[in-house]
């Protein structure tokens, strides 16, 4: 058995340049890098040419649908079925729908007619379908299709691995149990998008990760689970990380890391704010922070200036943001015991973290007192 290992990574920790250079270590072996979105494959490819100015050629980087279809279904597809697979159809909600019946509920094509189950009319793979189309034609094999991808990747290198679940997490298990050295990493609190919504495997929805790793897996199989090698954040501050950690008392709190180039002094400005909405234009003049909304269509956004939706922003980083919090975030920084839905929490935790220095909360906070933490944005008296 290889060395299965899981690091669990705080935001800004450095999970990217941690695969790249534990990649670029391995000299006589290929090393495949997988990651569910293709932005996250463009940061990786990214990393290496900062790294080492190129991607060596023992080293394959695929998104994790890319990587099921060339070489999950294609190579062994024959068993159950012999048309091409022209690709695949990305959907957001159940896929498959043959009618829907006298009282308008949906009703699915079932596995058994596989052509309507799994593709579309144009033979396009669904995405939700995929994992279990590769699990299906794994069984159908007698294990040949893990068992070549192990054979062709000695090292399988998992990116954002919190974003798999259903189906997925049945292939992880496989690999984990294969010849292959798996190495996953990924942040639990950054579930913000997910490869499909599967029932299959839902009580490890939510960034429970490690939690299928420990209770599905055989107890015999060793899986090393990393909790502090990638648990300080060159990113954030000491006050962003307590507060983002708040979000998963049940997680280990990260830390801010100490390295000099990351520790320069902060900039006038550095800290937590609760911004009323007068002040938000004067606050967007002055500091010019990056504006995180829930999505598109949130009020209060200032036009003329750079916005991003909560997930989009994930991965990225800057020096100032201003957040527009939903009504349930709002409750949760007055109240810590105010219950948040998973991906509320998520995207908040991800909203929170992408900040370096100054974190602006957008809220008419009345008379109560403000958050642990926080100050009120005042404007600076005149010259």
């Amino acid at each position: 058995m290889g060395g299965n290992k899981i690091v669990v990574a705080a935001a800004g920790s450095g999970k990217t340049t941690y695969l790249v250079d534990t990649a670029v270590a391995i000299k006589d072996q290929r090393v495949l890098i997988t990651t569910y979105t293709e932005s996250n494959e463009a940061e990786i490819r990214l990393k290496f040419f900062e790294r080492i100015g190129h991607v060596p050629p023992n080293v394959v980087i695929m998104t994790w649908f890319s990587f099921l279809i060339t070489h999950g279904v294609k190579p062994f597809q024959g068993g159950l079925f012999e048309f091409p697979v022209t690709g695949m159809q990305l959907v957001s909600t159940q896929s498959g729908l043959r009618y829907k019946n006298n009282q308008g509920y949906p009703v699915f094509w079932g596995e058994d007619v596989l052509e309507s189950h799994f593709f579309d009319p144009a033979g396009r793979v669904y995405s939700d379908k995929l994992p279990k189309l590769v699990v299906r034609c794994n069984e159908k094999s007698g294990g040949a299709v893990i068992d070549r991808i192990a054979r062709v990747f000695p090292n399988i290198f998992v990116d954002e691995v919190q974003d798999l679940a259903g189906y997925d997490l049945d292939i992880l298990g496989a690999l984990a149990r294969s010849p292959a050295r798996l190495l996953m990493v990924g942040d639990p609190r950054q579930v913000t998008y997910l490869t499909h919504h599967e029932a299959r495997y839902a009580k490890y929805r939510d960034g429970k990760i490690v939690a299928f790793l420990r209770q599905e897996l055989p107890k015999k199989l060793a899986m090393e689970i990393d909790e502090a090698t990638l648990n300080r954040s060159h990113r954030n501050s000491d006050a962003i990380c307590a507060l983002s950690s708040g979000l998963y008392p049940d997680l280990t709190a990260s830390q801010a890391c100490a390295c000099a180039d990351c520790r320069a002094p902060p900039p006038p400005g550095a800290g937590l704010y609760i911004l009323r909405k007068a002040d938000y234009a004067h606050y967007m003049a002055h500091v010019q922070p990056m504006q995180l909304r829930d999505k598109i269509t949130s009020a209060g956004v200032d036009p003329a200036a750079p916005a991003m939706n909560f997930g989009e922003s994930k991965g990225r980083g800057f020096d100032h943001v201003v957040i527009l919090p939903t009504e349930d975030m709002r409750l949760w920084l007055a109240d810590r015991a105010t219950k948040l839905k998973p991906m509320t929490r998520a995207k908040f935790y991800v909203a929170l973290t992408r900040a370096r220095h100054s974190v602006a909360i957008v809220a008419d906070w009345g008379a109560k007192p403000l958050p642990d933490g926080f100050a009120l944005y005042e404007r600076a008296p005149p010259a």
